[in-house]
C-alpha cells in the first residue's frame, strides 16, 4: 500500500464488478479460485444455489479459476470466453482488457479484505485498539493470499506498483478506515493529534514497510512470528506518539 497524498480520494468511477462481493453458486465458486482466498465461506449455499450466475460473474469465476491455476500472464481473454461459450469480442462488452478482467478478480478479494477492516473499525473498542487491530489484519491479510494464492496476489501488487484504478480505489478506502478511527481517538481523548492530516500521514508513512505488497513479497520467507513481532513494535511506538500528539 503506498503512501498517498493526505486528504488525496480516488477519483476513479467504480467498475461494474468493484462492488462487495455477492457470492454465485457454491459449486462454481469452488472451482473459480474465490475458494483459495475465503470467498466462498459466506454462508449463502441454499439462496446461492437457486440463483444462476450472471455474465459478468460468471467470467469473473472463470477468470479466477484460470489465475489460480496458471497466473496472471497466462490468463488469456480467449480462454476465458471459450470456456465460458462466448467469443472473446462477447467478454470485452464486460471487460475493456485483460487487465481489467484480473483486476476485477482481486477487486473482489480487496472488497472482502475492506469489509473485514471496515467491521473493525466500526466495532465498539478504544480508537488505540482499533487502529492496532486494523493494521495488524491488513499485513495478516495479504500474507496469508501471498501464500495461498501467490498469483491474485501478484495481480494486487502489480495494481499497486503501476497506480492502476483498482489500487488507487483500494488506498482511498483503506484511508477512509483509519480517519474515522484517528477522528474517534481524537474525539474521545485517546489521541492528543493538533492535526489530523499529519497523525494520518504518519500512520500510513510508518506502516509501509509492513503493509506494502511489495514489501511483503519480498519478506515471505521471514518468520510469520518475527514479522509480526517486528510490526506489533512499530504500531506500539506508533500508539505512544499518537497519545502524546509529538508530532
Amino acid at each position: 500500500m503506498p503512501r498517498s497524498r493526505p486528504g488525496a480520494q480516488p477519483r476513479d468511477e467504480p467498475h461494474p464488478t468493484d462492488a462487495p462481493f455477492s457470492p454465485g453458486p457454491a459449486a462454481g465458486l469452488a472451482s473459480s479460485g474465490f475458494a483459495s482466498t475465503g470467498l466462498a465461506s459466506t454462508g449463502l449455499g441454499a439462496r446461492s444455489r437457486a440463483a444462476p450466475l450472471s455474465a459478468d460473474a460468471r467470467l469473473l469465476a472463470i477468470a479466477a479459476d484460470h489465475l489460480r491455476r496458471l497466473g496472471h500472464r497466462q490468463v488469456t481473454v480467449v480462454g476465458v470466453a471459450a470456456e465460458a461459450g462466448m467469443t472473446h469480442a462477447n467478454v470485452y462488452r464486460y471487460f475493456p482488457s485483460k487487465t481489467a478482467l484480473v483486476d476485477a478478480v482481486a477487486g473482489r478479494w480487496l472488497r472482502e479484505v475492506e469489509a473485514e477492516l471496515g467491521a473493525i473499525a466500526d466495532a465498539p473498542d478504544p480508537a488505540d485498539d482499533k487502529l492496532e487491530r486494523l493494521l495488524l489484519a491488513l499485513a495478516s491479510m495479504q500474507r496469508e493470499v501471498l501464500a495461498r494464492d501467490p498469483h491474485l496476489f501478484a495481480v494486487h501488487r502489480d495494481a499497486t506498483v503501476e497506480s492502476r484504478p483498482i489500487a488507487r480505489r483500494h488506498r482511498g478506502r483503506l484511508r477512509q478506515l483509519v480517519e474515522r478511527v484517528i477522528e474517534e481517538g481524537m474525539n474521545a481523548g485517546t489521541f492528543s493529534l493538533r492535526d489530523r492530516e499529519r497523525g494520518i500521514a504518519f500512520i500510513f508513512d510508518t506502516s509501509h514497510r509492513f503493509l506494502h505488497p511489495v514489501s511483503i513479497q519480498l519478506d515471505a520467507e521471514v518468520p510469520r512470528d518475527l514479522i509480526e513481532a517486528r510490526l506489533g513494535a512499530i504500531i506500539r511506538a506508533m500508539l505512544r506518539i499518537l497519545r502524546l500528539g509529538t508530532l
